[in-house]
């Protein structure tokens, strides 16, 4: 198909950044705003719940990166879709970003809160093992260059690696923690105002609208490399 040509792709991701670009510094003013100024301090925490806004979004989208990444790992490893082994190969970076940044500001939040920077309890510890099974990603695509035993061991890391998904999620609710439990709920009644509820979904789309653009332009930079192979399709 002529919409899957290298040209025609390209062309599409040039006027998503494009309209991404035209976009993300508008609505990353007013999630500041919304997060640093407009937003209540907690009368527990003070300011520093606002690290929240940071914090939730990164680790949710660290999660659903990866459960992406698995899935598309999987689809690739039966059917063969390269589209979706670029796709992996693009997200697996941005996915160890975002998991960095909420345990990085987790970190942050826990020292003034549990009055430690670090933990071994059940969600610390499993989204560290997230950390590392995204680090297992980028070293396969890094260290094994055979196209037939990479897509077996990027599934054999997927298999596994999405084990780890509900005990990070169920965590909190099994076992003695330090993390507090879910406050917000999607399907449920949240505990968390509605005066916080707005910035943090603000802030969460900021770092997806971010989350895009890095993925666009790092899918890009890899279509441009497989083009000066002379490879004329996915």
């Amino acid at each position: 198909m002529d919409f899957f040509s290298f040209g025609n792709i390209i062309v599409y991701i040039d006027k998503f950044i494009k309209f991404i670009n035209s976009i993300f510094f508008i609505v990353l003013l007013i999630g500041l705003s919304f997060a640093l100024i407009i937003s209540p301090v907690d009368y527990l925490q003070g300011d520093t719940v606002r690290i929240m806004y940071v914090h939730v979004p990164s680790a949710w989208l660290g999660l659903s990166i990866f459960s992406i990444i698995a899935i598309s790992t999987v689809l690739n490893f039966v059917f063969k879709i390269k589209h979706l082994f670029l796709l992996i190969k693009s997200l697996a970076p941005i996915g160890l970003l975002f998991t960095c940044l909420a345990i990085i500001t987790g970190s942050l939040w826990g020292q003034p809160t549990w009055g430690t920077w670090w933990a071994w309890d059940a969600r610390l510890t499993s989204m560290l093992v997230l950390m590392l099974f995204y680090i297992f990603f980028i070293l396969s695509f890094k260290f094994f260059k055979n196209k037939d035993s990479l897509p077996k061991i990027l599934s054999s890391i997927s298999i596994l690696g999405i084990i780890n998904i509900p005990i990070i999620k169920y965590s909190v609710e099994r076992w003695s923690t330090l993390h507090q439990p879910a406050s917000i709920k999607f399907l449920g009644n949240s505990s968390v105002h509605s005066s916080m509820l707005i910035p943090l979904f603000l802030m969460l789309l900021v770092l997806l609208l971010y989350c895009a653009l890095i993925f666009l332009m790092k899918y890009k930079t890899e279509i441009i490399k497989i083009k000066k192979q002379n490879i004329k399709r996915l």
